[in-house]
């Protein structure tokens, strides 16, 4: 018997919840999980028709799912998680049904945004698991979409998508996600998914939604065994838009607008729509270029200054044209803020190098220390690769470390105008502390600005 008939025999949600000493919601959760807890059984025995073998059947088939032992489907099952090194969870399939998305496994631990999250091309090549439980209860909305498509290749949940509950929704995220051709898992030990993540680091991985409900999970372990890896991928031509203007500003600014707009040429190596937003509520005007864009295209634009924007994979890869088109920006003697890939594709064209972190840093509550200021900010975070700083050279100072593990967050050249971060100053999820960052770059040039005027005036 399954969760849903085991509630019906008992009378309805209420009248289990009556039965029980819970409430409704309590119920609710039963539903999502599959089982009724064990504590809640005596009182469940004493309901006509319903014996110790029907609950059995409802904990067996959970555990089935989150601790599978053998490669036959459980009851229920109709998708499943596999790993490249053999392991694979069982799990219910919501979404577009698929026939194998192979990439990186990885955790995020953020409350909220998931929709943003899902969206932000930094995640392209990847599947994320959510470690916060309830995924999907706001539904989705066309003004949370942080790029065009759906970036990540599906997603890991431990409950399943419950009705929207959000007066912003005007679409679920099962619906949402048919339209982007993605599929999620639900049902699955997320628990069990991030403490494996974090004691041996990302995993290839592997998620299957078969329409025809089908399995060989030799197939599918070959396939996710075989996949390369970051490591070394090049994903920014994948990610990265044409170029365009921007003029949208932050949701509900409230800074008085600029007479004089600073004219930025923001570089999209994967950039998130919230990052474009934030420079124009700055004071930019702003024109973005693909990040594969030139030196010679970038300055064609007459920058004052050039923005360097988040992006997936491997910056060892990007770096190939991106490193050239930097120098010649800094050569040009032309300001430079950069964030996320961007902050580690800077540090390469000053020299620097970059590695691939053993569990990466992913969600909306990473605290970062200011080593200028000495201050602490609670910062959002999506990046699988950091700059060494031992490899930075002289004319390098480190600006900004992780509290979490000591790593780099920040840096500036000390002899060009050109400063980054690795964490992501315009949240979308997450908190604002660090909006002061895209106001330093437009304070960098109005001072250069300032300074050409008065050098006009004394000539």
């Amino acid at each position: 018997m399954n969760i849903d008939s085991l509630i019906t025999k008992a009378g309805g949600a209420a009248e289990i919840a009556q039965l029980t000493g819970v409430t409704t919601e309590a119920v609710r959760k039963w539903r999502q999980a599959g089982m009724v807890p064990t504590k809640h059984w005596p009182a469940l025995l004493h309901v006509p028709g319903i014996t110790l073998a029907d609950l059995n059947e409802t904990s067996e088939e959970t555990s089935a799912m989150t601790h599978p032992t053998d490669d036959t489907p459980p009851k229920g099952a109709t998708a499943v998680l596999v790993l490249a090194d053999g392991s694979h969870f069982w799990g219910r399939g919501f979404g577009a049904f698929n026939e194998g998305a192979v990439g990186e496994l990885c955790f995020s631990t953020g409350m909220t945004g998931y929709q943003e999250t899902l969206t932000d091309p930094s995640f392209a090549g990847q599947i994320i698991t959510f470690t916060f439980p309830h995924i999907g209860n706001v539904g989705t909305n066309g003004d949370d979409d942080e790029a065009p498509t759906m970036a990540a290749l599906g997603l890991v949940v431990k409950e399943d998508v419950t009705a929207p509950a959000n007066w912003r929704s005007t679409q679920a995220l099962q619906e949402w996600l048919k339209a982007h051709k993605r599929a999620g898992i639900s049902g699955v030990d997320t628990r069990g998914i991030t403490r494996l993540l974090r004691d041996k680091g990302p995993q290839n991985a592997l998620l299957f939604y078969p329409k025809d409900g089908q399995f060989d999970l030799a197939s599918l372990r070959k396939k996710a065994a075989e996949w390369p890896g970051l490591e070394g991928m090049d994903l920014v031509k994948e990610v990265a838009q044409p170029a365009r203007s921007w003029t949208k500003t932050t949701w509900h600014n409230t800074r008085p607008e600029r007479a004089v707009k600073r004219r930025v040429v923001a570089l999209d190596y994967g950039a998130k729509d919230n990052i474009l937003r934030s420079l124009v509520a700055a004071g930019c005007e702003v024109h973005v270029l693909p990040g594969t864009a030139t030196g010679e295209e970038i300055l064609a634009l007459k920058p004052e200054g050039v923005f360097l924007s988040n992006g997936p994979a491997d910056p060892a890869a990007t770096a190939v044209y991106a490193v050239p088109a930097i120098q010649a920006v800094m050569e040009a003697d032309i300001p430079v803020f950069g964030i996320c890939l961007g902050h580690q594709l800077l540090a390469r064209a000053l020299g620097g190098t970059t590695y691939k972190l053993e569990r990466g840093h992913r969600g909306a509550n990473q605290p970062v220390k200011d080593l200028t200021t000495g201050r602490v900010e609670i910062t959002s975070q999506n990046h699988g690769f950091a700059v060494d700083e031992k490899s930075l050279p002289d004319t390098v100072k480190v600006t900004h470390v992780s509290l979490f593990d000591g790593s780099n967050e920040g840096l500036a050249s000390t002899v060009k105008e050109a400063f980054s971060v690795q964490y992501h100053p315009e949240a979308s999820p997450g908190p604002t502390d660090s909006f002061y960052l895209f106001e330093r770059f437009v304070a960098v040039m109005d001072r250069r600005a300032a300074a050409r005027t008065t050098s006009k005036a004394g000539a």
